[in-house]
């Protein structure tokens, strides 16, 4: 199914921005430019957008833009990781995750060294994990289940838009990533359990770790 869309129009009207904010945040890399979708309308050529993401998007810079400058917003919102390592030590320090997440990453891995830099991708593991865990929608077990799936194929997933569900199905759980994060349509005896938006979660760790610098 096609996402619902917004006018240019509509959505000016409905944010109270203006059109030269709108094309400088594009300009500055904070709008995508694939979300920027001309169609054909009565009038001719019209420009529309991805509702909720666009509405998400814009309230989220309004909301940090007096506290960041434009490139930084453009680094939080950025879907690249970055070259972002830190310790197992700062991880719990700056209070980015807890111990139970990050020791149950450790134990699932089979990584001992706990003195070693982790990547972006493997501190953002930890941290949806740490998400799931502490909604209570997932128990340990399920926990290494998401850090399997999330290890073999987080990697390959750079830079795109991804969602993270997950189902259970007469009490058997499976995580399932969602490249472009689309609706999933399933039959009626798996229960969707919890979902996550993989770039909204690289926008709170990417905030959480400049937050806590210094």
């Amino acid at each position: 199914m096609s996402e619902e869309l917004i006018s240019k129009k509509e959505l000016l009207d409905l944010t109270g921005i203006s059109y030269g904010q709108l094309y400088r945040w594009k300009r500055k890399n904070l709008i995508p430019e694939h979300w920027f979708i001309r169609k054909s309308s009565f009038t001719g050529q019209e420009t529309f957008f991805p509702r909720e993401k666009i509405l998400q998007r814009i309230d989220r810079i309004l909301g940090m833009k007096d506290d960041l400058s434009l490139d930084a917003l453009a680094d939080v919102f950025s879907p690249s990781p970055g070259d972002i390592r830190l310790s197992a030590g700062d991880l719990l320090d700056r209070n980015i995750v807890t111990s139970t997440s990050l020791n149950l990453y450790i134990e699932t891995i089979g990584s001992a060294e706990r003195k070693s830099l982790y990547t972006f991708d493997q501190i953002l593991t930890v941290y949806v994990l740490d998400k799931l865990l502490q909604s209570g929608d997932i128990s340990l077990e399920e926990g290494r289940l998401l850090i399997q799936t999330l290890e073999e194929y987080l990697p390959g997933l750079a830079g795109q838009e991804c969602g993270v569900r997950l189902t259970r199905k007469m009490g058997v759980a499976a995580f399932i990533l969602v490249p472009g994060d689309v609706e999933l349509y399933m039959d009626r005896s798996v229960r969707m359990v919890a979902r996550l938006s993989l770039a909204r979660c690289t926008e709170e760790l990417k905030l959480l770790v400049s937050g806590s610098e210094g």
